[in-house]
């Protein structure tokens, strides 16, 4: 073998060795952990950058807003007040989330349509490249073919929008890898991605393990760390495993993961994710 060629199969080897051992503690070590700001008591709120570098949390997820604030960061005034305070914490603007979505229907309700359309421009503004789109409670797409179809249609319209500033459109919802693979595929867009949640899928009865295999790194976008009502370790989630299933699809160092919930009612939101956190940063 011709020393180049030598040099290049080592350092593929070296590569693969690596991705397969070290992806989660490196995506750690990288400080893209953040935590929702409505699982830190402030949705909707600068002032969960306080709590969160309080903690040490690298990274807020922020939500657009709420019905009774119109979602209030698609104005200018609010977007500055965010990235003010991003920049005296230090505490970075992971990504944006459209919770209000669980209320006030996506598949069914006009309004939210300009939501998700000026979202996308509030993204590139704040500079973030994610935005959730949540698909719970009034919004559940399971066993709704026609909102299903409803969806399909509204995201190839808004798709452009987000190709054109570099966003991505994260579905969360309780489908199946393969229904949300089937909504990526209808849309035909690289704009859009799953969100995923381990947590929400288990729930629904979906073998995360192989849902992880199914989508790959290149199909999602950022994921939820959760358990509800426990701390992380203290559910039925084994998240070593996890931890080791990210590492087998080369999940990207480059992308964020966010703590959501994982405390008991009532327990203190500052030291209960800084136990979350201390708890991922042990995982290999």
């Amino acid at each position: 073998m011709e020393r180049r060629e030598f040099i290049k199969a080592a350092s593929l080897l070296t590569s693969a060795q690596f991705v397969g051992t070290d992806l989660w503690a490196q995506h750690f070590r990288a400080k893209r952990i953040g935590a929702c700001d409505w699982s830190l008591g402030k949705r909707a709120d600068p002032a969960a950058f306080d709590i969160a570098k309080s903690i040490a949390l690298a990274g807020v997820q922020v939500s657009l807003g709420t019905l009774a604030d119109d979602m209030h960061l698609r104005k200018d005034e609010i977007q500055k007040k965010y990235l003010q305070k991003s920049q005296e914490t230090g505490v970075k603007i992971t990504s944006l989330a459209i919770g209000e979505l669980n209320n006030v229907p996506y598949k069914s309700d006009p309004r939210t349509d300009q939501w998700v359309a000026d979202s996308i421009d509030v993204a590139h503004n704040l500079k973030v490249q994610v935005i959730l789109l949540a698909f719970f409670n009034d919004n559940d797409l399971r066993n709704d073919p026609k909102g299903m179809d409803a969806v399909i249609g509204k995201l190839k319209e808004v798709a452009p929008l987000a190709e054109k500033k570099g966003i991505v459109l994260g579905i969360e919802s309780y489908l199946t890898a393969k229904e949300h693979l089937y909504i990526m595929d209808k849309v035909g867009s690289d704009a859009i991605k799953v969100y995923y949640d381990f947590r929400n899928a288990k729930d629904a009865g979906n073998d995360i393990f192989e849902e992880i295999k199914l989508l790959g790194d290149e199909n999602i976008c950022e994921i939820h760390i959760k358990e509800n009502g426990k701390f992380l370790g203290d559910g039925d989630i084994d998240w070593q495993k996890v931890s080791n299933a990210i590492d087998d699809i080369g999940f990207s160092k480059k992308k964020w993961s966010q703590i959501e919930w994982s405390l008991p009612a009532k327990y203190d939101y500052i030291n209960g994710h800084s136990q979350n956190l201390n708890y991922l940063k042990k995982l290999n």
